[in-house]
Parts: structure tokens; C-alpha cells; sequence
């Protein structure tokens, strides 16, 4: 007889207005609430070991108030905290939680959410039901993009905008898979757990929103009753919503912003109904699949930084000062090369005196056949790929922005041909095929 129990928790996260909105490099302050925030929990155990998967609607936050976020759980719980994984799903419109940014209302909402999070934990933990597990793979097409192009000029522009007639070709490749994760269980609501690989920054503007993860959620909710679903999304660092081929219809919802980015509410509705649709495609024809063997790996690596070169720091600096002097319009780019400029600048600023390398986690968890694995940041699509290769498995599932927010993770030729991505990343090249080996190593070791 199985001893595979599952338990689902959900919080409201919502902050006051006027707090400072994290995911550009401009202030924005919340004045109002287009749909609300949540932190969503799944509890997985059998009996010997329990694992969490605590999904909430952020940006993304740095590790080390990840660590500080798990160590609230687990003294919460008991769960130790290398068997909790808390992944932000990327929203542009929900608050920062940054030390140090924000003033007191941060400190207030960062103190909040971290309760939150433990309230999920518990209720996940207590609602936890004897369960199976399913699993199956569906697809949503054209609602992932790759955002880094070649342009005329041989130079490589990150969101380039729609229409451009300067754009020469695309460079990597999308992942239109989405990951269902099924567990039925005695007398309770069935649970989902849907992977998929795409950037949250599709709403905009300065009011609150969970954007399409969150809308995602509430849709596969009301079009299955009896079901409570958590997103997690994957390696979507060079991927997102913006087709620069759109046309006729491709454009209804959406109209350009300050950086050139096509965004608007009602597109992210419509990325949600066809991520949806993608789980309505398998959601009843899963593969049903022995999960009562669950193992957890945690593993740190070492990663060089992106340190700039003595000649590089002059003009670094200048760039950096007159942008935290809200003197952008001093810095000789616009649009989305613009922010490129300063993301360089303040890069290399923040390395000037080191470290000289980064040390990040990997965690591994196996739940039967079935594999997750984390990434601390936001990792391109060849990643996810790279990793959903390991061999053996029925299912891997990389779960980006997991147990930290640290940067992007771009594959080694982004960074000979340029790009927001590479430029921005404080990690050498070869981030990317480290992530891939060292995961690949973890996985390997889960089926020992």
C-alpha cells in the first residue's frame, strides 16, 4: 500500500499601497491592485520524509532571504530546511523585499511574507492526505518568444520591439512544454503542480499583480473544481511574452511601454488561458506511477564572478552615478539598451572589490520517478533543456528561481554576442553548461 500523502496551503500576500514595486530600474510605487498576491504551498511526504514547495508571487529574492524565509518554516514546521524549495514566479508587480530598499514599508511587508510563507507551510502540512501521483507533459505554443536578437548592425539587442525592421534573426530557442505534476488524493481536493518556462513582465504599469502565473492558477481552478493548483516556473532568462512578428490580432492588449516592451493585462489573461489549456490537454490521461520513494540532495558549487576590466570602471562609474542620481536621460541610449547600460554598469560597480566567485546551491528532490531540480536565478532555456536530458527519469522539472534570486544564468555564447542578459550577469561565461553539469551530477545521484 502507498504511504505517498500530499497537503496544499494558500495565503494572501497582498501589501498596502505606496510600497516600492521591484523588476525595473525605475521607481515604481503600488496605487492599486489589479489581482492579489499569494504564496502557495504543496506538502509531499511518506512517512520518513516530507519535502515543501512553496510558490509566491515575486520577482525573485536573493538567497540569503531565501535562507532567512526557510529557517522560519522549518522552525515552524520541523521541516529541515534543505527539504524546502521557495521559487518566486517572477511577477514585475509585486513589491521589493530587498534590505535596504523600500524604507519601513519593506521591512514591514519582508517581515510579513515570511510569516505568510510559514502560515502556507502549515496549512499545506496539516491538509496532507493519503495520495497518488500522475504526471504528463502538455504544450503551449506562441506564448514564449526568444528576446535576444541579431540586428542589422551586428549587434545583439535584448527586446528590440515589435516590428523592428533592424532585426536580422533570433538567437536560442523556446521550450513550449508544460510540466503537470497530478496527486489525487482520499477525500480531498486534488493537487497540481504546472512547470513551464516563461518571463513574468507582461502587465506593467504600477499596480499589483500576480501576472499570468497568478491568473494561471485561478483559471485552472475554476475550470476543474476540486483542484488547488501551484505554479513554478522554469529557465525563462532569454525568453517572453513579446512575438517582434506579431500582427493582426497578435496585438490586441497590448501597447508599448517606457522601454520599447509590448505589455498589457488582458495579454497576460491570454498567456494564462493557454498555459491552461495546455493543462486541460493531459490533466485527465496522466501517467499514474509508483512515488513513494522520496530522496533530497543538496549540493553547493562555485561560481566565478563577472568581474569588469580596470578600463572598464571609469566609464562604469559614471554611468552608475548618474543613473542613482535619476540622471538617466545623461546616459547616451534608450529603451531597452538603456537599461542594458546601466544593469552593465551597476554590475560591474557591485564586483569592483570582488568576490571573485559566488557560492550557490543545487537541490535535487525525487518524488518516485519524477525529478525536480533548482535553480537560483534565471537560467536560459538550454538549461531546462540541458537538464530535462538527464537520463532515467519519467520527468525533470528545473525550477527556476528557487531558493534564490542571484542573477542570470545565460548559455557561453551570449556573452560574445551581448545582450541585457550577459552584460547584467555577475557570472562568467559558462554559468549556464556548469548548471547543466553539476545538476546532471545531482540528478544521477538521486537514482543511486
Amino acid at each position: 500500500m502507498s504511504n505517498l500523502k500530499a497537503g496544499f496551503g494558500r495565503v494572501d500576500i497582498t501589501p498596502s499601497m505606496g510600497i516600492e514595486i521591484a523588476g525595473y530600474y525605475q521607481k515604481r510605487e503600488a496605487e492599486g491592485v489589479l489581482d492579489p498576491l499569494h504564496a502557495n504551498a504543496i506538502a509531499v511526504g511518506n512517512g520518513k520524509t516530507t519535502v515543501l514547495f512553496i510558490s509566491f508571487d515575486h520577482c525573485g529574492i536573493y538567497k540569503d532571504l531565501s535562507d532567512y524565509y526557510k529557517k522560519i518554516i522549518s522552525e515552524r514546521t520541523g521541516i529541515a530546511t534543505e527539504n524546502i524549495n521557495i521559487a518566486a514566479t517572477h511577477t514585475h508587480t509585486a513589491p521589493h523585499l530587498d534590505y535596504g530598499r523600500g524604507g519601513e514599508k519593506v521591512d514591514v511587508y519582508r517581515e510579513f511574507v515570511g510569516q505568510k510563507m510559514a502560515d502556507a507551510a502549515d496549512f499545506a502540512i496539516s491538509d496532507m492526505k493519503p495520495a497518488k501521483m500522475g504526471w504528463k507533459v502538455g504544450n503551449a505554443p506562441n506564448v514564449a518568444f526568444v528576446r535576444r536578437f541579431r540586428m542589422k548592425d551586428g549587434k545583439v539587442r535584448t527586446n528590440p520591439g515589435v516590428g523592428n525592421p533592424d532585426i536580422l534573426a533570433p538567437l536560442g530557442d523556446v521550450d513550449e512544454r508544460v510540466n503537470v505534476i497530478r496527486f489525487d488524493r482520499e477525500g480531498a481536493d486534488t493537487i497540481l503542480l504546472v512547470n513551464f518556462a516563461n518571463h513574468p513582465d507582461v502587465v506593467g504599469g504600477s499596480k499589483i499583480s500576480a501576472d499570468w502565473p497568478g491568473l494561471l492558477t485561478g483559471i485552472i481552478e475554476r475550470c476543474l473544481p476540486g483542484v488547488k493548483s501551484l505554479f513554478i516556473n522554469g529557465t525563462q532568462g532569454d525568453v517572453n511574452h513579446v512575438d517582434v512578428n506579431a500582427k493582426d490580432g497578435d496585438m490586441n492588449d497590448l501597447a508599448n511601454d517606457f522601454d520599447d516592451v509590448a505589455r498589457g493585462y488582458g495579454h497576460a489573461i491570454h498567456i494564462a488561458n493557454v498555459v491552461a489549456g495546455a493543462v486541460m490537454q493531459v490533466y485527465a490521461k496522466v501517467n499514474y506511477t509508483d512515488a513513494d520513494d522520496i530522496k533530497v540532495i543538496e549540493k553547493t558549487i562555485s561560481v566565478p564572478s563577472n568581474k569588469a576590466k580596470p578600463e572598464e570602471l571609469p566609464l562604469a562609474h559614471k554611468y552608475n552615478d548618474l543613473h542613482l542620481a535619476g540622471r538617466d536621460d545623461e546616459i547616451p541610449f534608450e529603451a531597452m539598451e538603456l537599461t542594458t547600460a546601466v544593469a552593465e554598469a551597476m554590475r560591474m560597480v557591485r564586483l569592483e572589490n570582488g568576490p571573485d566567485a559566488f557560492d550557490m546551491k543545487i537541490t535535487g528532490i525525487s518524488i518516485g520517478n519524477v525529478a525536480f531540480i533548482t535553480i537560483p536565478g534565471e537560467g536560459f532555456t538550454s538549461i531546462g533543456r540541458g537538464l530535462k536530458m538527464a537520463e532515467g527519469w519519467d520527468l525533470v522539472c528545473p525550477c527556476g528561481l528557487t531558493n534564490g534570486c542571484e542573477g542570470y544564468f545565460p548559455a557561453r555564447d551570449a556573452y560574445d554576442e551581448g545582450g541585457y542578459e550577459a552584460k547584467s550577469s555577475p557570472f562568467k561565461a559558462g554559468v549556464a553548461e556548469l548548471f547543466i553539469e553539476e545538476g546532471t551530477k545531482v540528478l544521477n545521484e538521486l537514482r543511486k
